[in-house]
């Protein structure tokens, strides 16, 4: 099979792994030394999908072919794909053009298993380790790590990638029993301590910055009955236990010879989206699970808004905020109020009143803000108190203006 065809297959067949943004990634320029790239600066050519996912890595698989039959896994042992694989210096050769053309960041690799995960884990790094020592690549690397591959195959990943993902697969761990039976959750767990305590430890023991971008995870989502709270839930607590630097989640969408286990319909792609949002929330507004989805709503999260205007239309008594006297912690919490603007706010009100004019030269968008602020030229008469104040909020659909219109 000629490079053509195998990119074909691995490329399409990496599609299905989302924890692939390059953010946090150490600098490494080569403006003024040797070597190819940089995983920082300018130079860069970023796409996305329509669904949001990052694609400015080439993204691709080792080989489709795996020992393991994941029941949601399109790669899964007994599946009917065509099957290919790389060898270190095809993936080596691809990274270095895609990324010398400008099409690229960097490179994102992971793999079916291959004989075992210490054989694959150790394919892996080796096509790391190539790009680093031998081509001097200095752009972004993210390589999947192999639960139960040998800790030190996982700490030499470490030495090379920018960031290292272990995949928990899916929120319950029974769920994982059951549509993955050589994948178990207290391996995978494992993996993601012992990364975490190289992390915490290795820039301290030897002065070099073990994946700098840390690490992060992904869950498939709407594969199993876990509601969105019980999903929000382990999340928080991977955030917490392991230091992750993202949760990614990853609709679950049919696959050809599908498990009669697993659903017919695609989980819808607003909920994968409304999960992100409450997963921000969660990161950097100061919310709790319990806060963003209630269980008397059989732990579900609304999918006609986004969680913060659900959680603000359920909570008016607490609104309107004086914008110049409330704290940080308030403002965080107004719908249409993000971090950035919500800095820039208290930095403003330090030197004089803020009123209206002075939000909309922030961008702040007025007619989402307006219910739930009071400014010295703006007080929301009784908005609070409609019961039609979601659809209010929403704003006028755009017109298409005629081109010849005077």
């Amino acid at each position: 099979m000629d490079l053509k065809s195998k990119l074909e297959i691995l490329a399409d067949a990496a599609k299905y792994d989302a924890s692939c943004a390059s953010s946090g990634g150490a600098k490494r320029d080569s403006l003024d030394r040797k070597g190819i790239g940089s995983s920082g600066g300018s130079g860069i050519c970023h796409s996305y999908t329509p669904d949001g996912r990052c694609v400015s890595l080439l993204k691709i698989l080792l080989t489709n072919s795996c020992i393991y039959d994941c029941l949601y896994c399109i790669n899964r042992s007994s599946s009917h794909v065509r099957r290919a694989r790389f060898t270190v210096e095809e993936v080596v050769k691809l990274t270095l053009g895609f990324y010398k053309r400008n099409y690229i960041e960097g490179l994102f690799l992971s793999s079916g298993i291959i004989k075992s995960p210490d054989y694959t884990m150790e394919e892996l790094v080796r096509v790391a380790r190539t790009l680093r020592e031998e081509h001097g690549f200095r752009g972004y690397i993210h390589l999947k790590v192999i639960p139960n591959a040998d800790p030190k195959l996982v700490e030499e990943a470490g030495r090379w990638a920018d960031r290292l993902s272990v995949n928990i697969e899916l929120p319950k761990a029974d769920s994982l029993e059951r549509l993955a039976p050589r994948k178990e959750i207290g391996a995978i767990r494992r993996s993601m301590g012992h990364l975490r305590g190289v992390i915490d430890e290795a820039p301290r023991s030897n002065g070099r910055v073990f994946a700098p971008a840390g690490q992060s995870t992904q869950m498939i989502v709407g594969a199993d009955d876990a509601n969105d709270q019980h999903i929000l839930t382990t999340s928080a607590a991977l955030y917490g236990g392991y230091r992750l630097r993202r949760v990614y989640y990853s609709a679950f969408s049919p696959i050809p010879d599908s498990s009669k286990a697993l659903p017919l319909k695609p989980a819808p792609l607003i909920r994968e989206n409304r999960l992100y949002q409450a997963d921000w929330l969660m990161r950097f507004y100061g919310f709790d699970v319990n806060e963003i989805v209630a269980g008397g709503e059989a732990g579900m999260l609304s999918l006609d808004m986004d969680p913060k205007l659900a959680w603000a239309l359920k909570h008016r008594e607490r609104f309107p905020l004086d914008v110049n006297k409330a704290t940080r912690e308030e403002l965080l919490r107004v719908p249409g109020l993000g971090v950035r603007t919500v800095e820039r706010i208290i930095s403003s009100r330090r030197v004089r009143s803020l009123r209206s004019d002075d939000l909309a030269r922030l961008k702040v968008p007025m007619r989402k803000v307006s219910p739930f602020l009071v400014l010295p030229d703006h007080r929301p008469t009784r908005l609070l108190d409609r019961a039609d104040l979601q659809a209010w909020l929403k704003p006028a659909p755009a017109r298409q203006l005629d081109l010849f219109a005077a």
